[in-house]
């Protein structure tokens, strides 16, 4: 068990824990960007099977191009959807805002910049040096 769960953050009374109201509002937040990058990869979803008007080789290029980005950025969407579904059990689970690598609390202007941030800076910083 990670120290995180182990502790519990958001049970105790300290001053490092989020209060009920910050999670609250990441929990929104979050839901929010949820629902709206899922009917955004609905719409293109669908638009991705209205292609087949193609008349000549260079609707078809057109449509190859389109879709090849339309497919790029739907990826990339799912993702992010990935990660705030992670920080929404997290919220669940009483461990959202605390890094995965050194299990201390992240910034709190960090989370509102990036809310499915899974890391504090300093480890961020190294992760990205390994690279």
């Amino acid at each position: 068990m990670t120290i995180a769960l182990d502790k519990n953050y958001y049970n105790q009374n300290c001053d490092e824990q989020l209060s009920k109201e910050e999670l609250l509002f990441f929990k929104q937040e979050l839901e929010r960007q949820k629902e709206k990058i899922q009917k955004n990869l609905d719409k293109k979803i669908k638009e991705l099977n209205n292609y087949d008007e193609a008349k000549d080789e260079a609707d078809h290029a057109t449509i190859a191009i389109d879709n090849l980005t339309s497919n790029t950025i739907l990826r990339e969407q799912e993702k992010t959807l990935i990660k705030i579904q992670r920080s929404l059990n997290k919220i669940a689970l009483g461990t959202y805002g605390v890094c995965t690598m050194c299990e201390e609390k992240i910034n709190i202007e960090r989370l509102k910049i990036q809310m499915f941030s899974e890391h504090c800076v300093s480890c961020r910083n190294e992760l990205d040096n390994r690279k």
